[in-house]
């Protein structure tokens, strides 16, 4: 049961035309748009990204609560911790990083890790080591109250929580719990965590998705949706009933489908560091500009913005502001 949707697609247009969104026109003030933000939560992995020579905080639904909290957004973050030192130092960082930890365990597993693998032109691949702390995320019928009496207007969930049969279990219960919220599918595929079935049951689920070009081609291989960016927004949407579906297209910027509108919006030079969790903060910016119902090519342009400026940074949660952004 996907639920009520609550995206309104109407005032979703294509340029900046639209009455209802005037003070959004010009991309330089977009962040000033007067709303009271939708309150998110996100369910899955927190683990620590282990560089050549570091160590830093991560897991794609972690870092999308950080960066929604970068915009406004009250965030609250369901997963696990293990009870050991790299868990406590997690619990700090993240308490510091004003994302709400009410749902936020400690489990007698390891906290989660994964080696990050840097490779040249920019390409990142990660080793996800498990069972994790994450894995054994149990959540009762009482969590399952109290997370809904929160009312998150949004729930970002991925492909690697979703992989364990525990974390297949718990995902479903929130998402069935959480009948009037939308559900955005940032598709995140790593080895041996993307099986066919699972992919395409969290495709069904969803409202909103996003991914890159190449987990689209992965996706297509699997669901026999067409290879081209715009056929395979256009004939997933209708198919799975998405609201809206974003593929980031790395230096070339993303592609945005909505309300039957389609965008394509080139992306900025910047001087990577690495691209570790520039598409979280993508996709939190995405939904950011979704929840205001900006223009889709102004959602793309700021999405973009926010992405590109943690690329130029290093780690999946560095320090940054919409200002910084603003000004790439």
């Amino acid at each position: 049961m996907r639920g009520e949707k609550r995206i309104d697609s109407r005032l979703l247009t294509a340029d900046s035309s639209n009455p209802v969104t005037a003070d959004c026109s010009c991309i330089s003030n977009l962040y000033l748009h007067d709303i009271a933000p939708d309150r998110v939560a996100a369910i899955g992995e927190v683990l620590w990204d282990i560089f050549p020579h570091d160590t830093r905080l991560g897991g794609a639904p972690l870092n999308f609560a950080v960066h929604a909290r970068k915009l406004g957004h009250p965030a609250y973050l369901v997963s696990a911790l293990g009870d050991d030192d790299l868990g406590r130092r997690a619990a700090e960082q993240i308490a510091a990083l004003d994302v709400d930890t009410t749902f936020l365990q400690t489990v007698s597993c390891p906290t989660g890790t994964a080696t990050v693998n840097l490779h040249a032109e920019q390409f990142t691949s990660f080793t996800i080591h498990r069972p994790a702390a994450y894995d054994a995320l149990s959540f009762t019928a009482d969590d399952l109250r109290r997370l809904k009496e929160r009312h998150p207007a949004w729930l970002y969930f991925g492909t690697v929580f979703a992989s364990s049969d525990t974390g297949h279990t718990v995902l479903n219960r929130v998402l069935d719990e959480l009948d009037s919220t939308v559900k955005f599918y940032d598709v995140n595929l790593r080895p041996s965590c993307d099986s066919p079935e699972l992919v395409k049951q969290l495709l069904e689920r969803a409202h909103v998705v996003k991914l890159n070009e190449e987990e689209l081609q992965r996706v297509k291989e699997v669901t026999g949706l067409p290879a081209s960016t715009e056929s395979f927004c256009r004939e997933g949407s209708a198919r799975y009933g998405w609201d809206a579906v974003a593929v980031t297209l790395g230096s070339r910027g993303c592609a945005l489908l909505a309300n039957n509108v389609y965008v394509e919006e080139g992306g900025l030079r910047v001087d990577v560091a690495d691209t570790v969790g520039a598409g979280d903060a993508f996709a939190a910016a995405l939904m950011h500009g979704l929840s205001a119902s900006w223009p889709l090519r102004e959602i793309a342009k700021f999405a973009n913005r926010v992405g590109a400026i943690v690329a130029s940074r290093h780690g999946a949660l560095p320090h940054w502001t919409v200002e910084e952004a603003m000004k790439l």
